[in-house]
C-alpha cells in the first residue's frame, strides 16, 4: 500500500515535470523566434543607418560644391547656418 502510494506520487511528479519540460520547450522556441526577429530588425536598422549617412555625405559634398561653384561665378552668396543660435 505505501510502496504504491510512493510510486504513484514519484509517477504524478514525473508527469508534472514531464509537462514543465515541454513548457519550457515552448518557451524557448517562442524566444528564439523573437531573438530571431529582434536581429533581423537591427540589421535592416543598421543598414537604413549606413544608407542614410551615405546619403548625408553625398548632400555635403554637393552642398559643399555648390558654394564653391558660386563662389567662382562671382555670385554674391550669404551663408546661413542653421545651427547656430543666433
Amino acid at each position: 500500500m505505501l510502496k504504491e502510494k510512493i510510486c504513484r506520487d514519484l509517477y504524478e511528479e514525473i508527469e508534472r515535470l514531464e509537462r514543465s519540460i515541454i513548457e519550457l520547450e515552448d518557451e524557448i522556441i517562442e524566444l528564439k523566434a523573437q531573438l530571431r526577429a529582434k536581429t533581423e530588425e537591427v540589421t535592416s536598422l543598421a543598414i537604413e543607418n549606413q544608407n542614410l549617412r551615405y546619403k548625408l555625405e553625398r548632400l555635403r559634398r554637393t552642398h559643399e560644391r555648390l558654394i564653391e561653384m558660386l563662389k567662382k561665378m562671382n555670385f554674391p552668396i550669404i551663408i546661413i547656418n542653421e545651427n547656430e543660435d543666433e
